[in-house]
């Protein structure tokens, strides 16, 4: 008994379009989760929506043989979209673009361009965005071979010579790749205005056919399948195939065709035709398209934003600028980013210039595209020291930036380990040596190495010179150096660590049996996990077995959630909740059993899905330290308490949002923040 991977997605994206309903929400935030709302549903189409059309299309005889397939599932999916893009206009008509006005800011949506902008629109047009435009016919053999890029905007208008004349097809291209999508105008009546490229575009389409007229005034975008297709073995420099696939992607197989609602039906088909695109694969949409481009709308330095939190001092990093130093006395666990990434960053740069340093070595997965870390490790190998960097080349949508600064601290001299053919290291880990002096130094993290991504992204980071872990995380950076794949045969051994294709999955089921026997003597038993996404079918089961036991389980899962929570007789005592507020809950926190002396916390950069688990390099950590393991246990119970920005899943992909008592408002985010303010 499973709920589907892909409307459980579906659900938390609706969860994030929510945010952008809430009255209470700053106006401005709202408009970033509409647009975090567009940018997920691009990447699922670019990723998801392809692999579900494949599926649809497969015979009955062969859909039996797959377990847990869906029925109808292409249908169900796109009656979801369509139900939640409804919402999402309803919102935007209703209440953001009433909102904007009534903060002074009139913006041009689908709606006609006041006489008094008409010049300035004009000149911006001629001035700022011609060169940029490039008008192509459909007709005739240029047509034939053009193919619109992925995510680029287009329109398509249909011309005419003279009123008897045959009719034409001509595209045009919306520049917002190249400059900015919205543009301020002159203020009027004590309104600042606010225009799409899009507007300023189609008003001035007569300088690009003149002496035509124009009937008819489209726009269309195309979003393109974005997975690399690279085989699970591979020949050759990886390096260079990907290289080569990134330079395709954006010309890859549709996955979707958005185009304007009222475009008439043989104009669909002629495109259709045009771009190779099915009818299952075209979608209607709203004049706009891309509005992830909200979170870029223009402010006016109006106070319509959350009120920023200043990024907490952890006090045992205050006392001494050493940061190996507090570290030989003390472990340090962080909470970002409601305390300082500084620590982080202390660490490396520390390392690049100790001299008694002799190597380092760290996985990175997604870096800053200006990353002080990556500085941190060119310095390092230019002063000498030996600095291995494993890094993820295969990191969906940063592939790019990866490779770019792998090249750089290639030529560095860092010594770099591309992907292990098939498996993806997803694991988020460093390890500084002092060779001289036999000390060793490690970081564990449910977050990337990314400082600027640990502005809003809600991790835990723990730094430690426990012998125990740095000896078996030396262990795995070597196995990861010198193995040009994984050998099962012959495993190593971790303890203070969880390795998945080695210790996590046995470890795990370990660890939920041994709730399962407390549960059965009548004991107090207990399961708490927070993860972003819960899928693997054999891990769901293992949580079935331990409900049915007794065992109490709260999972705050923050996206996919294929376990169904609360049925008789199958998940009883399994309640499930998602938070969705002003930073991404991204930590991977595992808690069994009860009493936070006993109870045994892990920490670390695995989800629990089959990928995770079975198909890459991930690394939890066991947490020995007790006021760490007191610190997580809080963590956890502040945020399983809020009844201000969770919601409560249900087994039929819908979710009830938590009933906020005032006298015992509890916003978890806040709280997690005030708890550490006292702290610091």
């Amino acid at each position: 008994m499973l709920l589907n991977r892909d409307l459980s997605w579906l659900s938390f994206n609706l969860r994030v379009l929510q945010e952008a309903a809430d009255p209470e929400v700053p106006l401005y935030e709202r408009l970033k989760f509409m647009a975090i709302f567009s940018s997920n549903l691009n990447e699922f189409f670019r990723v998801r929506y392809p692999e579900i059309m494949a599926l649809s299309l497969l015979n009955k005889k062969i859909k039996e043989k797959i377990e847990n397939l869906e029925e109808n599932i292409a249908e169900k999916v796109q009656d979801e979209i369509k139900t939640q893009l409804n919402f999402f206009g309803e919102i935007l008509h209703n209440q953001i673009l009433p909102g904007l006005k009534d903060n002074g800011i009139f913006f041009y949506y689908n709606i006609p361009i006041r006489e008094e902008h008409h010049a300035e629109i004009r000149e911006i047009f001629l001035s700022h965005v011609l060169s940029f435009i490039q008008p192509l016919y459909l007709d005739g053999k240029a047509g034939q071979h053009f193919l619109p890029e992925n995510n680029h905007l287009y329109f398509v208008i249909t011309l005419q010579e003279s009123p008897d004349g045959i009719l034409k097809q001509a595209i045009v291209n919306i520049p917002s790749e190249k400059i900015k999508r919205f543009f301020t105008l002159t203020p009027l009546d004590n309104y600042e205005y606010v225009i799409f490229l899009d507007d300023i575009v189609r008003e001035n389409l007569v300088y690009l056919f003149p002496g035509q007229n124009i009937l008819g005034v489209y726009s269309i975008k195309i979003n393109r399948d974005a997975e690399l297709n690279l085989e699970d073995e591979y020949s050759g420099n990886l390096l260079q195939k990907i290289e080569k696939q990134l330079k395709k992607r954006d010309f890859g197989p549709p996955s979707r065709f958005l185009y304007e609602e009222g475009m008439p039906r043989n104009l669909q088909m002629f495109l259709s035709s045009s771009f190779t695109v099915t009818s299952e694969e075209m979608f209607a949409g709203g004049r706009y398209h891309n509005l992830d481009d909200l979170a870029h709308f223009p402010s006016f330095g109006k106070d319509l934003f959350y009120k920023k939190h200043k990024p907490l001092s952890s006090s045992n990093t205050m006392n001494s600028g050493d940061i190996f130093k507090i570290l030989i006395k003390e472990d340090i666990l962080l909470h970002v980013p409601y305390q300082s990434y500084n620590p982080v960053l202390s660490f490396f740069n520390q390392a690049a210039v100790d001299v008694y340093v002799t190597e380092i070595y760290i996985t990175l997965y997604r870096v800053a595209e200006e990353s002080h870390i990556i500085n941190a490790l060119i310095s390092a190998a230019k002063n000498g020291k030996n600095v291995v960097a494993f890094i993820e080349l295969k990191a969906r949508f940063d592939e790019a930036n990866n490779i770019k600064w792998s090249k750089v601290m290639k030529d560095a001299g860092v010594k770099i380990i591309y992907s292990i053919p098939g498996i993806k290291v997803h694991s988020k880990i460093a390890l500084v040596r002092k060779g001289n002096i036999k000390q060793s130094y490690a970081i564990i993290g449910t977050g990337n190495f990314n400082e600027v991504t640990a502005q809003f992204y809600a991790d835990h980071v723990l730094m430690t010179t426990d012998e125990r872990i740095t000896k078996e995380l030396l262990s795995l950076f070597k196995f990861l150096e010198l193995r040009k794949e994984t050998d099962n045969s012959k495993k190593m051994k971790f303890d203070a660590l969880l390795v998945s294709q080695f210790n996590m999955v046995p470890e795990l089921k370990n660890l939920i049996n041994k709730e399962i026997a407390k549960a059965k003597k009548g004991m107090p038993a207990l399961i708490r996990i927070k993860v972003n996404n819960l899928e693997e079918p054999e891990f769901i089961e293992h949580l079935y077995e331990a409900g049915k036991a007794g065992v109490t389980i709260q999972l705050l899962i923050r996206g996919i959630c294929c376990l169904v929570p609360g049925v008789p007789g199958k998940s009883p005592g399994i309640l499930v909740k998602r938070i969705v507020d002003r930073y991404l809950e991204h930590s991977r926190v595992l808690i069994f059993g009860s009493g936070e002396e006993k109870a045994q916390v892990i920490i670390g950069s695995a989800d629990l899905m089959t990928r995770n688990l079975r198909h890459r390099i991930e690394v939890y950590v066991k947490v020995k330290n007790t006021n760490c393991k007191k610190e997580l246990i809080h963590y956890f119970d502040l945020q399983w308490k809020d009844n201000d920005k969770s919601v409560w899943l249900l087994p039929d992909y819908q979710q009830k949002l938590s009933e906020k008592d005032h006298e015992s408002f509890h916003n978890a985010q806040q709280s997690v923040y005030d708890l550490l303010s006292i702290q610091s």
